[in-house]
């Protein structure tokens, strides 16, 4: 048999007027009551809605307080200043050119260095009739450079007045053509010759300048 509930269903029914609560009712609940505004978040929140009081506190520090690590240092009366290292870099030495006994000479003679001369002509290491990289010999490079006392101690030295260059030229020449007088006179007195010419068929009396009259009397009152 079928298990049944003996209770009327009337008994359980309720009524929608029995069970309304009068009291809450929707104008008691009205949202003027529990508005927004008053529990709103930035209403609780705004320090307007609440300020605390400014806090001030009893004690107060002395003015005459400074910190130790503030104070001067005793052991060093100016301020330390941070070295900064820089990374040594090894470097190279530096090598040693080395040029060739005729250059050094042709040097010494273009800036007549009489005593170096001399000890290169004493120690043997050179040869005067040695046709330079500039196509002179040195008897040449002493006229041009105008030192009379360093064409002397060449010929001194077994230079030879008649010598000549890649084109020719005799140190006679160098002398008429640059305006040496003195020079041209000491080679013409050692009997250079007045007649040699160059590949351009030029005589050394040729080459002298208009403008330079001692070379040209030198030449006209037959001290040649």
């Amino acid at each position: 048999m079928k298990y049944t509930y003996q209770y009327p269903v009337s008994q359980y029914t309720r009524s929608n007027t029995h069970y309304t609560p009068s009291h809450c009712s929707s104008s008691s609940y009205s949202p003027g009551y529990y508005s927004p505004a008053k529990y709103s978040p930035t209403t609780l929140h705004t320090p307007s809605y609440y300020t605390p009081p400014a806090y001030t506190p009893a004690y107060k520090p002395t003015s005459t307080y400074t910190p130790i690590y503030s104070k001067p240092s005793r052991q060093c009366s100016t301020p330390r200043t941070s070295v900064q290292h820089t990374p040594t870099v090894a470097l190279k030495p530096a090598r040693a050119v080395h040029f060739t006994n005729d250059v050094v000479f042709q040097d010494l003679v273009r800036h007549s260095e009489l005593e170096q001369i001399g000890r290169f002509m004493r120690a043997r290491k050179v040869r005067l009739d040695t046709i330079f990289h500039s196509g002179l010999a040195a008897l040449h490079e002493a006229v041009l450079s105008g030192n009379l006392e360093c064409v002397k101690l060449l010929i001194k030295y077994g230079a030879d007045v008649h010598q000549r260059d890649e084109k020719g030229w005799t140190p006679l020449h160098m002398a008429c053509s640059d305006g040496y007088p003195e020079i041209a006179r000491y080679l013409l007195s050692l009997g250079a010759s007045v007649e040699a010419e160059n590949e351009n068929g030029e005589k050394p009396a040729d080459l002298i300048d208009p403008d330079c009259k001692d070379l040209l009397r030198l030449f006209e009152t037959g001290c040649v």
